[in-house]
């Protein structure tokens, strides 16, 4: 087991975080270590370790795993950050460069950011032009490998965290993913699991360079680690 690659993961508390988890159940071809600020727990069948630490004490943290990869899940919401940009920022932005200079730092030569659909620094909606400044200081951090997973709508249960019109566009997606094609097709809404897989897959990739995939490249790429040997 010494040989298998370790992939650190951080925000194993979310949607895709969580699912991250489950699919790496059962899994003799990695390693997954999961990064907290709280105890979360396991999915069943899980053979994994999970390092507890003060977001101050990360880098030290991150220091003890020398992971191959490592994948970032984090983020918050509008509301959770009681709709303050500063909040906001200090999770979605502060927090995930601090995580991904600790993980270079410890060796990673990967890694995978889930971001969002239309993210891109000169975005008029805030949230969005955060998720892509992120993006743009993500790429001149000096990884052999940087992938960027923009998926649309995530599907999946979370604990609580739904707005009334977010849950609303989850019943509707099946048929609104049926109405969005061309440019507007990497919209379309994708279940958290089908993410999980593709940034599991992103972690063990060998080629160079900075890779962004929307709903069609990441739904490949979920595919590719199902049948993966």
């Amino acid at each position: 087991m010494s040989d298998v690659p370790r992939i650190l993961l951080a925000g194993a508390t979310g949607l895709v975080g969580n699912r991250v988890m489950e699919a790496a159940v059962g899994r003799e071809d990695l390693r997954l270590v999961a990064l907290t600020r709280r105890e979360a727990p396991m999915p069943p069948g899980a053979r994994m370790d999970m390092l507890v630490a003060d977001t101050g004490r990360w880098d030290e943290a991150v220091a003890q795993v020398t992971p191959a990869a490592a994948i970032c899940a984090l983020g918050t919401t509008w509301r959770k950050a009681g709709r303050d940009e500063a909040a906001f920022r200090a999770v979605d932005e502060e927090l995930v460069l601090r995580f991904a200079r600790a993980a270079l730092t410890a060796g990673a030569r990967n890694f995978v950011f889930v971001s969002s659909v239309g993210a891109d620094p000169q975005a008029k909606a805030f949230y969005l032009r955060t998720k892509g400044q992120v993006e743009e200081r993500l790429r001149k951090l000096g990884f052999q490998r940087l992938d960027i997973l923009r998926p649309g709508l995530l599907r999946g249960p979370r604990s609580g965290d739904r707005r009334v019109a977010e849950r609303a566009g989850i019943l509707v997606s099946p048929l609104a993913n049926m109405l969005l094609h061309g440019s507007r097709r990497p919209y379309r809404a994708i279940d958290a699991r089908t993410v999980a897989r593709a940034a599991l897959q992103c972690a063990g990739e060998k080629a160079r360079g900075t890779f962004v995939h929307e709903y069609d490249a990441i739904r490949r790429l979920a595919r590719q680690f199902e049948t993966r040997v």
